[in-house]
């Protein structure tokens, strides 16, 4: 199978072994069927890219409404799991691009604490913020892959920060999880669909679910529970400055532990080079901008001290002054709003786990805004109606035995995904097995 990130520059290429998250699946008996789609680069090529575009794969779009936006960066991952092209996905997650295309496909999504699963041999952006989840149609499913690809691997130094002992996670399925948890709502900047940019149903069917739901379950609401560090946050340049230094210093890495490389791409130089080089597959009208490339080639090293003090700004921000000090504060076991919008930023800049689960779709009457450009570029349409949406559940580092389990105990109570269907001709109608075994 191709590892390429979407991009035709490493097309042929060749992988040392497999990802180590891949090899614990093969060794637990999993099938691998194959790749899926993805925002190429994983959305950090540059700032006008569209979710779900690759060279490779072209526009990925979502199975809840005609050339719908499935969110991204592991687009491919949430659309083939929520048609049942398979049991499980993986996707990774920097910031977003796990919990967000799970929320948009009626899919439950964990990003695990950074460290807690391999990044050895999976094409990165960031040491610090890159986390691999799986992506499932239950809370139990992904509890069942994260205990399997959870552990420490001498390839990949931040898992030896881990607790000795992986959990099993299917232990934690919880179905009185919520009776005499302490929950926080993240209300300023988190849960604002107008900051966030959504629509408002989101935020009402939010603020119902906490009544009808949450307190009728015996949960303890702290609502709002803010993180002080909220606005600056979402100011703050801090994330994208390490996201460039790192993703300069990853690639260059990953590329030199290739044993084939047919284009001779080995630098992230060489990338930027090869997407000039060939625009009619790499930049075509609509994606034909590579500035965080262009700008990640132009930063030093990670001895930088603009990179360190942006680095230490973001543990700042997500973890000291941010979520660690507002779960204390409270006392409390966990954070939720929103999965839409800018919730997955501190956890993605502290490195914390975070779990989305259905909350409900948007109804018929969702405005559906276009322009001259969407059909003629094939740009993704959102919001649109029957567009699922999650909640999400955020705690501190290695909690994810408690978010699972308060996110099961949401899940059993409510059955949000049963709700709503992709749209007809999104159904596969052909077998794997017709495919892969033929007659």
């Amino acid at each position: 199978m191709n590892t390429t990130a979407g991009s035709f520059a490493l097309l042929g290429s060749i992988t040392p072994d497999d990802a180590t998250v891949v090899k614990k699946l093969r060794d637990a008996g999993a099938v691998i069927l194959g790749k899926t789609s993805l925002s190429e680069w994983a959305n950090f090529r540059s700032e006008n890219m569209t979710n779900g575009w690759s060279g490779r794969g072209e526009q990925a779009t979502s199975a809840f409404y005609p050339q719908g936006d499935a969110c991204g960066s592991s687009t491919g991952s949430g659309i083939a799991s929520s048609i049942g092209l398979a049991a499980a996905s993986l996707g990774t997650e920097t910031d977003g691009s796990i919990v967000c295309p799970g929320s948009r496909s009626n899919l439950v999504g964990i990003k695990p604490t950074v460290g807690l699963t391999s990044r050895h041999l999976v094409i990165p952006i960031s040491q610090n913020q890159d986390s691999v989840g799986p992506m499932c149609q239950s809370v139990a499913d992904v509890a069942a892959i994260l205990t399997i690809i959870a552990g420490r691997d001498n390839e990949d130094n931040f898992t030896l920060a881990q607790p000795e002992k992986v959990p099993d996670y299917s232990q934690h399925l919880n179905a009185n999880g919520l009776r005499g948890a302490r929950i926080g709502v993240l209300r300023k900047i988190f849960a604002n669909s107008t900051f966030g940019g959504y629509p408002d149903y989101i935020i009402s069917e939010f603020n119902k679910t906490i009544e009808e739901i949450f307190i009728k379950l015996g949960a303890i609401i702290i609502d709002p529970a803010d993180l002080d560090t909220a606005d600056e946050i979402a100011t703050a340049e801090h994330e994208l400055i390490v996201l460039k230094y790192e993703l300069k210093d990853g690639i260059n890495q990953y590329l030199s532990q290739l044993k084939s490389i047919p284009s001779n791409t080995t630098t992230l130089q060489d990338l930027i080079n090869f997407n000039i080089a060939h625009p009619d597959l790499e930049l075509p009208p609509g994606r034909d901008n590579q500035n965080l490339f262009l700008e990640a080639q132009n930063t030093t090293n990670l001895q930088d001290l603009i990179y360190t003090n942006a680095l230490a700004s973001d543990f700042d921000l997500g973890r000291r002054r941010g979520i660690d000090a507002t779960l204390k504060k409270y006392n409390l076991d966990a954070l939720i709003a929103p999965t839409e919008g800018f919730t997955s930023s501190p956890p993605g800049i502290a490195g914390y786990p975070i779990i989305t689960v259905p909350l409900g779709f948007l109804p018929n009457d969702t405005k559906v805004t276009t322009n001259e450009n969407t059909a003629s570029l094939k740009l993704p349409i959102w919001p649109a109606p029957n567009f699922p949406f999650g909640l999400s559940f955020i705690g501190t580092a290695y909690s994810e035995a408690k978010l699972i389990e308060l996110a099961y105990s949401y899940e059993q109570a409510t059955q949000h995904k049963r709700r709503g269907m992709p749209f007809e001709a999104a159904i596969p109608k052909t077998q794997l097995t017709d495919i892969l075994c033929p007659k």
